[in-house]
């Protein structure tokens, strides 16, 4: 999602950079992975239930292989749990999907590969726990761009001993050429983007998957702990909707709907997801994960199953001219009735979970969101002091000019999120208020920065609480635009100041949010790399946010 320009946005800095805020960090550095010339993308494992689970690998080949596969309950697979078989070829690109079926619930395993005479990795996995559970660990990423820095945060993610599972809300590989968005960071730090052309094709988007999982991180959070996944923009391109794209032009690019397909069948191929039950189709990308009488976690497919076009506020630059205007585009098209976000089919998922969670006592219930939720207003930045007049300015830089037009006319953030679906996303709430649901949390990536926001429905009445995540490399908006970084930070405060729902924000770091929720609280922590831009980081904690159960909802302090 491009929230400040039009097309793409330009990169000035990635990582902390010089903050002062790194001299907090504890050191920590990472030893790269060894490399493997059979299991150059190492192994991954996800989409749990109770008694299975999905392992994966990918072969360096041209030919067909076969590939043994074992399953154990320890370390040293002195205790095979299961065994097999599988047969690889061109015609999946030499990926390996098993799905390892009449498991132990909350069981916890072992696995690796064996074809050409060598041995994979080691992978660890567990199925998702049943009956009385007391805690629950979940690390949320999202938006890892290859070209902008290296993934530090899920090395750091493998590391977090606090950590089960690993929720990825989207933007897992991104499709930009070698010269597009990050293209100049890529360059200085040896990451150019491939293929070097913006990848439309079934061989691009295979090529381009290939090529993040060869870094060192995304090997180890993947070897270390299952994911759980769900889609947003990137993986096929920019702010896509059911009939097209933001980044994708037909008379160049060919159809639309081809161009999905392909995305769609290279993103199965190349990660530890289900094929889809009887019924429903590839692009019916969501979940319902139950642990144990805890938390039910719920997956959202906001892309291709059932959005709407964008409302795209170019086309508004030149007729609003008031906020009576500003304020009737939203009625009209913004707020317009029947402009959907998610599939009925989904619809239904959701109630049936939330129905499901009520009647045994659940105490959370979250959901896998792949934009933000929360009503995110631009203040007046120009009549705030924060950035000059564009206007006034001979050449005035395009974020600037972009940013200044909407909160002169106090417009949402991004028209491509939940801000721009309102009917959506009251229609969302209502459902979950007619499950008796008014505490839900919201598991938020793509706007590259952290969030803790404090959701209500346009009367007003308490819908839950939004934690959002910043890149894993993808740097923060205001950051990456050209404001130097104590202007971002108090771009940051005047989020917080002008928007109720907003608790806090911060868009200086990369990193993660862990998660850890027990039976009466739970404990948010927004963790930070030192760096994107070398192998070498550390970590701190920037914010910590205690989460508490209650009749009005849930509370953050």
């Amino acid at each position: 999602m491009t929230f400040l320009s039009a097309v793409t946005r330009r990169a000035t800095l990635a990582g902390l950079s010089a903050s002062a805020a790194a001299a907090a960090f504890p050191a920590q550095a990472r030893s790269p992975t060894a490399f493997n010339p059979v299991f150059r993308h190492g192994v991954a494992s996800g989409d749990p239930d109770a008694t299975s689970v999905v392992l994966w690998t990918r072969l360096s080949a041209t030919a067909v292989v076969q590939v043994e596969w074992e399953l154990a309950a320890d370390a040293g697979f002195a205790r095979i749990v299961q065994q097999g078989r599988f047969s690889t070829g061109p015609e999946r690109d030499h990926t390996v999907k098993v799905l390892a079926d009449g498991l132990e619930p909350g069981g916890r395993y072992y696995y690796r590969f064996r074809a050409k005479g060598v041995t994979s990795p080691v992978g660890r996995t567990r199925t998702l726990p049943v009956g009385k559970l007391d805690r629950l660990g979940i690390a949320l990423a999202s938006c890892s761009n290859y070209a902008f820095g290296f993934f530090n945060a899920y090395d750091a993610i493998a590391r977090d001993a606090a950590v089960e599972f690993v929720l990825h809300t989207g933007d897992y590989i991104y499709e930009y050429g070698a010269d597009g968005w990050g293209g100049d960071v890529a360059k200085r730090i040896g990451r150019v983007h491939q293929p070097a052309n913006e990848i439309v094709s079934l061989s691009d988007y295979r090529t381009r998957h290939a090529q993040y999982k060869t870094d060192a991180g995304s090997q180890a959070m993947l070897a270390a702990k299952p994911l759980l996944a769900c889609w947003d923009d990137h993986e096929s391109a920019n702010n896509p909707w059911t009939g097209g794209a933001q980044n994708h032009q037909a008379d160049k690019e060919g159809d639309w709907a081809a161009r999905r397909e392909a995305s769609i069948r290279a993103y199965f191929e190349w990660m530890p997801v289900r094929e889809p039950g009887a019924g429903r189709s590839r692009m019916q990308f969501w979940r319902t994960y139950v642990f144990g009488d805890l938390a039910t976690l719920s997956t959202l497919e906001t892309r291709h199953s059932a959005r709407a076009e964008q409302v795209d506020y170019l086309a508004y630059s030149k007729t609003i001219a008031s906020h009576a205007d500003a304020r009737a585009m939203e009625r009209d098209a913004i707020g317009a009735p029947g402009r959907t976000m998610l599939a009925p089919e989904l619809e239904a998922d959701l109630a049936a979970a939330w129905t499901r969670s009520k009647q045994v006592g659940q105490p959370w219930r979250l959901i896998g969101n792949p934009m933000p939720i929360a009503r995110t207003r631009v203040p007046d930045v120009v009549a705030l002091g924060l950035i000059p007049d564009p206007e006034a300015m001979a050449k005035p830089e395009v974020s600037a000019r972009v940013l200044a037009w909407k909160g002169k006319w106090n417009l949402p953030l991004s028209p491509d999120t939940w801000d721009g679906y309102e009917w959506a996303r009251e229609r969302l709430y209502t459902q979950a208020r007619s499950a008796g649901v008014n505490d839900l949390v919201f598991l938020t990536g793509d706007s590259h920065s952290f969030w803790a926001n404090r959701l209500a429905d346009a009367a007003g009445r308490p819908a839950g609480i939004e934690l959002g995540t910043a890149g894993i490399s993808s740097p923060g908006d205001f950051v990456e635009s050209g404001f130097d970084l104590a202007t971002a930070a108090k771009l940051d405060r005047a989020f917080e100041e002008h928007n109720p729902e907003v608790v806090w924000t911060d868009n200086l770091h990369q990193g993660y949010v862990r998660l850890v929720l027990g039976r009466s609280g739970g404990q948010a922590d927004f963790v930070a790399v030192s760096t994107v831009l070398s192998q070498r980081y550390r970590t701190a904690t920037v914010k910590r946010i205690a989460i508490s159960p209650g009749a009005n909802g849930l509370t953050m302090a």
